[in-house]
């Protein structure tokens, strides 16, 4: 992997984490040489593994480390004037103007249509098409809040929730981690005065979320599991939707555990939240999907090899991902995510064909994505530095720029 920004990130992180080199190389296993070159720019590349290595060390997912989210643009661009609307709608100015009453033809159900819709194209990755959304969608929320019946108040909350949870999002996948927390707090006061019992545990799962992205493993896994245990002792796993939250929770905790190291404990909470998601099919249907959170067996299985994957079982990743037959509600974002990894567990293992054909589907059914995908772009390096090229890596390296 070669990258002008490695040294300056991986010095931001260990900083970060409050690490010295010496003990990041500790951690990492990684020699504190290497560190030092890479951190002081007189080494500008590293494999996989090192990269791997130290990303576990810092207790960070390796694409933090490799750079930017394939949410920022290609030019680089990550706070342009779209996205300054969408943090002017998260943050309205100070002693701005009061909601003015809706509009004639606005009513609460097109706009939960509206925000679906939204949540449909952040998981296709159109993040353009979002942002360009969202300032309305916020807007259009908060005066169904200041209008009309207690009820439909309490909708319009439930709304501006679930857009502000959605801001949160894109905030997180452009770096800006701070500024998703904002809109997450903001999005669980909307949510105590909705009147959706479940929306408070579905933000409180993107908050840990944005704790991970941070380093924040502890306070993630916290929050995960009480909000979780919350949803239990409510009864709301015995719905559809309530034991969708409670699963989406359940993965996320298993995620800061094994980030901190306990693969074991991550891998027994997947187990259960895969036996769990079993009696979804079997429950009675709740609502839109797409503002729900994302809970099947597939979307567990597809967890669990990343997990495998990503702290160092690159075999249990290709066992689990052999012969898995995707559901329909599984999100574009989570089938590419799975070819990714597949695609990384055959580096790890050394089998370079089978590498490159996981990332010729990748390419397929995601060209765009992959193309601005820092992970695809490293692995795509990794084996063009290989002295036996199997047939198809020479035209995905050529696809991604890195065959020069």
């Amino acid at each position: 992997m070669a990258n002008d920004d490695l040294g300056r990130i991986l010095r931001r992180l260990r900083r970060l984490a409050s690490l010295t080199q010496e003990e990041l190389a500790a951690r990492s296993g990684v020699s504190v040489d290497v560190i030092r070159q890479l951190e002081q720019r007189r080494k500008h590349s590293a494999r996989l593994p090192t990269l791997h290595a130290l990303a576990n060390g810092l207790g960070v997912e390796l694409t933090t480390l490799l750079g930017d989210p394939p949410a920022v643009s290609s030019t680089g661009e990550n706070d342009g004037p779209r996205f300054v609307a969408v943090r002017r709608a998260i943050m309205p100015v100070l002693w701005g103007p009061e909601p003015e009453p809706p509009e004639a033809d606005f009513t609460l159900d097109k706009l939960r249509g509206q925000i679906a819709d939204g949540w449909t194209q952040y998981h296709a990755a159109e993040f353009d098409a979002v942002m360009k959304a969202l300032p309305d969608l916020i807007s259009d929320a908060r005066t169904a809040t200041a209008w009309g019946k207690d009820k439909d108040r309490r909708a319009g909350f439930a709304a501006l929730g679930k857009a502000l949870q959605l801001a949160g999002h894109v905030a997180v996948r452009m770096g800006k981690t701070d500024l998703a927390l904002t809109s997450l707090e903001r999005a669980i006061d909307a949510a105590g005065q909705s009147s959706d019992p479940l929306l408070l545990p579905m933000i409180v799962n993107s908050m840990a979320w944005t704790y991970q992205r941070q380093g924040r493993l502890e306070d993630a896994l916290h929050i995960a599991i009480r909000a979780a245990a919350d949803v239990k002792a409510l009864g709301h796993d015995a719905t559809a939707d309530g034991l969708k939250v409670w699963g989406a929770l359940t993965m996320s905790a298993a995620t800061s555990a094994a980030r901190s190291g306990d693969y074991d404990r991550a891998a027994a909470m997947m187990e259960a939240a895969e036996k769990e998601a079993a009696r979804v099919s079997k429950l009675p249907e709740g609502s839109d999907n797409r503002m729900v959170s994302v809970f099947s067996p597939s979307s567990v299985r597809i967890e669990r090899v990343r997990l495998a994957v990503q702290y160092g079982h690159p075999h249990d990743a290709l066992a689990l991902a052999k012969g898995m037959r995707l559901s329909k509600e599984t999100p574009p974002s989570w089938r590419t995510w799975l070819l990714l990894d597949v695609a990384r567990a055959y580096t790890d293992i050394g089998d370079a064909a089978g590498a490159v054909k996981t990332l010729e589907s990748l390419r397929r059914v995601a060209p765009t994505w992959m193309q601005h995908h820092t992970l695809a772009v490293a692995i795509v390096r990794d084996l063009w530095a290989l002295p036996n090229h199997p047939p198809g890596l020479g035209s995905l390296a050529e696809f991604l720029g890195v065959n020069d």
